[in-house]
């Protein structure tokens, strides 16, 4: 027959499951979020350009960002213009249409990440310059990540502070 202990030691796996679970859950929301609104920003510098241009702009800058060429993601680059172009459109042309597309467009970019073994979340948190720290702290940044390189703009976490605290580099906060 279980007692106290037991009956605890069950809740307490429980409990642990239950946080880990929504802890990926919040880094994977967090993470799209960011990058949406990062993006939006982004978009927002090139609105005065020729639409073709400044998406090009844009996908090369990110690519660059996420140490990424056409040599080593080309599974993922029209699904970057796709969604590169939809946001642009949304911010020039607000509404149902343009918010249909980004959905969209940012739907078949998760599944381009997935088709070559990783979620956009984890593109996100493992090549951003403006990851929140605490993304690290749920799932680290594997070793062998192709194009792994330093990020000294990443918030380490800060001992004495709850995880969630970690956030992200002053500047990319906008």
């Amino acid at each position: 027959m279980p007692d106290l202990i037991d009956d605890l030691q069950r809740e307490a796996q429980a409990a642990i499951a239950a946080m880990q679970e929504a802890a990926f859950h919040a880094r994977a929301v967090h993470a799209r979020a960011e990058l949406l609104r990062h993006m939006r920003t982004t978009a927002a510098k090139v609105a005065g350009r020729d639409r073709d241009e400044a998406v090009a702009f844009v996908v090369r800058e990110w690519m660059a960002a996420w140490a990424m060429d056409d040599a080593t993601a080309p599974e993922i680059r029209r699904d970057m213009e796709r969604f590169t172009r939809a946001i642009c459109a949304a911010g020039d042309e607000p509404g149902p249409s343009t918010d249909a597309e980004l959905r969209a467009s940012l739907a078949a970019l998760e599944q381009a990440c997935e088709r070559v073994g990783v979620t956009l979340a984890d593109q996100m948190a493992w090549r951003s310059e403006c990851a929140h720290g605490w993304w690290e702290l749920v799932r680290p940044t594997p070793a062998d990540l192709p194009g792994r390189k330093p990020r000294p703009s990443v918030p380490a976490h800060q001992a004495g502070t709850p995880f969630w605290a970690s956030g992200c580099a002053p500047h990319c906060r906008g």
